[in-house]
């Protein structure tokens, strides 16, 4: 790993390399260091801007590789598994130079999260899993998909549904970025608690929306399944739950199933948000948050 700076916890935006591959990230606010890892897989970081947390913590917002103004693998598409994260987590990690980190992840970033803390654990003070889920794959899937159909019946004949239905259905043909932007920006409204009772506050965010085509699958083009259920039970590090009552791709059965699988672990569930519980209600996810790391923080930067 070769580094690039000398002041890897200051304010801005930085580099490291890593495995040959640039990892970029930002840095903003002080206290103890929160490393929050974006979701899609594919999904610009910006999107995951916690102000609410930067004035109490030392947030470090990674541009995850095959994303943003990262280094992409040379198997991009392929090759981004869970596994593959976990690296450049834990070389980001070792760059950073503290003795330990909290972890946030939302959504794809929660399993990055989750995999990381079972699986290297030495330098975790405690993982935040904000909209996870312990698996993926069918299961996961019909879920989702009984509330995606939730949703379309509470907003039957709004003008804006079709889209967000279309852009479902197009989720699996998507193979290039502009795709993928596309999809991304045309799901929002499903993923908000009230997005059209709220869309002149969150229609700027859901313009600002980028993202980059990540396949999902291994470099030998086998899909990257998750079930973590087996192996929480032996999660050492402490957790907190994050849901909102209105999530339909990770919703609140997943954060439930986390729960009673990791052992002390702390479940909120903010009960006016679907999957953006730092957007929504922005001043109870901080809360909760700065209050659990600062808890077990080993100290500030």
């Amino acid at each position: 790993m070769t580094t690039f700076e000398t002041a890897p916890t200051a304010a801005g935006t930085h580099t490291v390399e890593i495995d040959g591959v640039t990892q970029r990230y930002h840095v903003h606010g002080t206290g103890p260091v929160c490393v929050a890892h974006s979701g899609g897989p594919g999904i610009d970081w910006e999107y995951l801007r916690m102000p609410a947390l930067e004035r109490d913590l030392t947030m470090v917002y990674p541009e995850p590789v095959g994303s943003g103004a990262s280094g992409r693998l040379a198997s991009h598409p392929h090759g981004y598994t869970r596994s593959r994260y976990s690296r450049f987590l834990g070389g980001l990690v070792d760059h950073l130079g503290v003795p330990e980190v909290h972890l946030l992840g939302h959504s794809h970033g929660g399993f990055v999260a989750q995999y990381h803390a079972l699986h290297h654990p030495e330098r975790v003070a405690g993982v935040i899993l904000y909209e996870s889920a312990p698996l993926t794959g069918p299961e996961h899937m019909a879920e989702a998909m009984r509330l995606v159909q939730a949703f379309a019946e509470r907003y039957a004949g709004h003008p804006g549904l079709p889209e967000v239905l279309a852009s479902f259905q197009a989720i699996p043909t998507i193979s290039d970025d502009g795709e993928m932007t596309a999809v991304a920006r045309g799901l929002l409204p499903s993923y908000f608690a009230d997005y059209w009772g709220r869309e002149a506050e969150f229609a700027p965010f859901r313009a600002s929306v980028r993202a980059t085509h990540i396949s999902g699958l291994a470099e030998d083009l086998t899909p990257d399944v998750i079930d973590d259920r087996a192996g929480l039970g032996a999660l050492t590090v402490p957790a907190l739950i994050v849901v909102g009552r209105h999530d339909v791709i990770c919703g609140v059965r997943w954060s439930e199933e986390l729960h009673r699988l990791i052992p002390g672990s702390e479940l909120l569930v903010l009960e006016n948000s679907g999957h953006f519980g730092h957007l929504e209600e922005p001043e109870a996810f901080a809360a909760a948050v700065t209050r659990f790391v600062t808890a077990g923080a080993p100290g500030t930067v």
